[in-house]
C-alpha cells in the first residue's frame, strides 16, 4: 500500500507523515501540492489493482480513523469497502475514489 500526504498543506508541514507512517507501519510519501486546495491536507491511499482513495480536510485527530481505513483497505481484495461506517468522520472526508 502506498500512502501519500500533501506536503504543501499544514498537516504535511507539521510532521504528521512520520506519525501516520509509524501508526500504519508504512512509509508515507510527502509530495508537493496534491491540488486538493479546496479541501486541504489531503492524503491518498493506493495499491496495485485496487481502488485508490483521496481524503481531504484531514486533521491529526483523524489518525485512528486513518488506521482503521488502512486496515480495512489492506484486507479488501479490490479496495472497495462494503460499509464505510467503521471509518467514523473520515467517511465524510472522502474527496475521490478512483477505480484500480
Amino acid at each position: 500500500m502506498k500512502v501519500t500526504l500533501c506536503g504543501t498543506c499544514a498537516l504535511g508541514r507539521s510532521g504528521f507523515a512520520d506519525t501516520l507512517g509509524a501508526a500504519l507501519g508504512v512509509e508515507v510519501a510527502l509530495v508537493e501540492c496534491m491540488s486538493g486546495c479546496t479541501r486541504p491536507s489531503t492524503v491518498a491511499f493506493r495499491a496495485e489493482g485496487k481502488t485508490a482513495y483521496l481524503f481531504g480536510d484531514v486533521v491529526e485527530a483523524d489518525l485512528p480513523d486513518l488506521v482503521t481505513f488502512a486496515r480495512l483497505y489492506a484486507g479488501s481484495a479490490d479496495g472497495n469497502l462494503a460499509d464505510a461506517r467503521p471509518l467514523g468522520g473520515l467517511r465524510m472526508k472522502a474527496v475521490a475514489r478512483i477505480p484500480g
